[in-house]
């Protein structure tokens, strides 16, 4: 890889393709300028978690702009200790084997033995020795470009000009209380882009969602033009291996023109929005859906009728919830069906909800699974729940002339809600919900939401 700008006519990437990096220096230039970079000084960014996206993310930016690294320096944190188990290092090995650039990437850099070793059960190798090697353990069969890591946390933030935070929305709070303490005597202001899509309710003083940007702006005190969203309808794996994808950088205009421009690739196009908080809920809300409609796959063996059926009323579920959360909800109705089609097709989420299905995991076991990582939507699923279960949010129901809360409206919500969090009835009970013969046309549900004065600020903590 080249290390300087001039003469540079191309760079490898770690799948065996080359990108022409023409106009990428001046990309970075740009945005250094923005910055108020100056020469000699790196602009220094770290990413927050090692999960398949944040991973991703993060190598995205090294194959983009690493050989550029007067100017350009990226590094990911992980917690130290992490033992890859003995069944996980012989898969390891055997991807290495079947990736001739891969192998050959590794005997170069004399680590090739260690796997090796691992196989053989010689030595225990550890989730940020093989993430060095661009091996994320939540997508072993997708090599990344090597990437730098820190285990110390304090090392990998505190000069940082961008943070991102591939965290799971359930460690956020935690991981950025301990940053905010490192960062006390900061001059400058980080800018913060959030991966995370999960959601909490908070339910006093009054009913609310609080999502991962919130999280951060109320552990670090940063001013919130400076905490923005990045998310999208995207696969990790497939965009690194340069599948075409797009997302929205949401959040001020201060920052994100200037992010949407310098994060764009032929490959992964960026678009920048306004509305930070209804888009990172969004993202949240389509998880929910999303372990529904793989519990249904499995169950029916891929029934092309039932999945449809599950697809009519859980989108009517979720614009039903939209209306609630957001005063111009047709604006996100694009972006959350497109969202929510490709976690359908091949998210973790649907996964999960096949393997419930399919009785190779259970609830019991949590919501953090080896080789997948945290499942958001469960913890979604809880949040969702306990928000529209509120009294205070209750709507009237046309047909029966009576208010109820909203949850009543979403029976889909409920049954999840019985079979993740409750755990009082079996996966069977999603096909009887959607067989419930009581259960209202999809098209009244939106009907209601469009009728009424739905729309309820408080919920995403607007005035």
């Amino acid at each position: 890889m080249v290390s300087s700008a001039q003469g540079d006519h191309g760079s490898m990437h770690s799948n065996g393709s080359t990108y022409n990096s023409n106009g990428t220096v001046e990309r970075l230039d740009e945005f250094r300028s923005v910055l108020g970079k100056p020469d000699g000084d790196l602009l220094k960014i770290v990413s927050i978690g090692a999960g398949a996206w944040g991973s991703v993310f993060a190598a995205l930016l090294q194959d983009a702009y690493g050989q550029f690294r007067e100017k350009f320096q990226i590094r990911i944190w992980r917690r130290a200790g992490r033992s890859v188990d003995r069944s996980t290092a012989e898969h390891l090995f055997e991807v290495i084997n079947s990736r001739e650039d891969v192998l050959r990437r590794l005997i170069r850099r004399c680590a090739y033995l260690k796997y090796v070793e691992g196989r053989l059960g010689d030595r225990t190798l550890y989730a940020d020795e093989i993430l060095r090697d661009g091996f994320c353990l939540n997508m072993i069969d997708t090599p990344l470009c090597p990437l730098k890591v820190v285990t110390n946390l304090q090392e990998a933030v505190w000069d940082a000009d961008i943070v991102i935070n591939g965290l799971p929305s359930t460690e956020t709070r935690e991981v950025f209380e301990e940053i905010s303490r490192y960062w006390k005597e900061r001059i400058t202001v980080p800018i913060i882009i959030s991966l995370a899509k999960g959601v909490e309710a908070a339910l006093d003083p009054i009913p609310r969602i609080i999502t991962p940007t919130q999280m951060i702006q109320c552990a670090t005190g940063l001013p919130v033009e400076n905490i923005l969203y990045l998310g999208g309808p995207n696969i990790a794996s497939e965009i690194y291996n340069k599948e075409y994808a797009n997302a929205r950088i949401c959040g001020a205009e201060k920052w994100r023109k200037s992010l949407a421009k310098f994060l764009r690739q032929p490959h992964f196009i960026v678009w920048d929005n306004s509305d930070l908080v209804t888009h990172e809920v969004m993202g949240g809300l389509k998880n929910v859906y999303a372990i529904g409609a793989g519990m249904v796959a499995s169950l029916t063996n891929e029934s092309a009728t039932s999945k449809s059926v599950y697809f009519s009323h859980c989108t009517s579920e979720m614009i039903f919830i939209t209306h609630l959360l957001a005063e111009e909800p047709e604006r996100l109705a694009g972006p959350l069906l497109a969202d929510t089609y490709v976690t359908l097709l091949k998210g973790r989420n649907a996964w999960y909800g096949q393997m419930l299905a399919k009785g190779d995991l259970s609830p019991d076991m949590g919501d953090s699974i080896k080789g997948k990582g945290m499942i958001q939507g469960v913890s979604a699923v809880g949040a969702f729940y306990a928000l529209l279960s509120q009294p205070s949010l209750s709507i009237m129901r046309p047909d029966q002339n009576k208010p109820v809360v909203p949850v009543e409206l979403c029976p889909i919500l409920k049954t999840l809600y019985k079979i993740l969090i409750k755990r009082e009835v079996s996966v069977q009970a999603i096909l009887q919900a959607l067989r419930d013969e009581t259960m209202n046309d999809p098209r009244e549900r939106i009907e209601i939401a469009q009728s009424h004065a739905f729309y309820r600020p408080s919920l995403l903590s607007k005035s």
